[in-house]
């Protein structure tokens, strides 16, 4: 999917869309990209003359990636994090690098969805966490 695939099954847009790719791979697999370009709003402070993407974002970008998992039960509804656990950042993701992203849907219970998901740049484990979504339908 691209971005305005992608923007039919979450809310996100500009400053805040955070995948540029993603594709479902089967019912429990998810992947997601993208590429970190210098000047996204939030490296403007994190860090002056040293950016780093803070690990909040890394976060977003891995649960933007993973919506793909639950495109099907999305329609007239918007996902919302509603818990992330087991969050560890292994290594730093700097302007230029692809965040390649791999989502895995451990499970589900009515309206969540429990995510495991690990963040790469150039095969090397940078971030992974383990969060569920609630798809909350929309007020009419």
């Amino acid at each position: 999917m691209n971005q305005e695939e992608i923007k039919k099954i979450i809310p996100h847009r500009d400053n805040m869309l955070l995948v540029e790719e993603a594709e479902k791979i089967d019912d429990v697999t998810s992947k997601g990209k993208y590429t970190v370009k210098g000047d996204e709003f939030f490296l403007k402070g994190h860090f002056p003359g040293n950016p780093v993407v803070p690990g909040v974002i890394l976060c977003e970008m891995m649960a933007q990636a993973s919506c793909v998992l639950i495109s099907d039960s999305a329609s007239g509804s918007t996902p919302y994090f509603s818990k992330m656990d087991n969050v560890k950042f292994k290594n730093k993701v700097l302007p230029g690098d692809t965040l390649e992203t791999t989502c895995t849907l451990t499970r589900s219970k009515g309206v969540f969805y429990f995510i495991n998901a690990k963040g790469y740049v150039n095969d090397k484990l940078c971030v992974q966490a383990d969060f569920t979504v609630a798809v909350v339908p929309n007020e009419k």
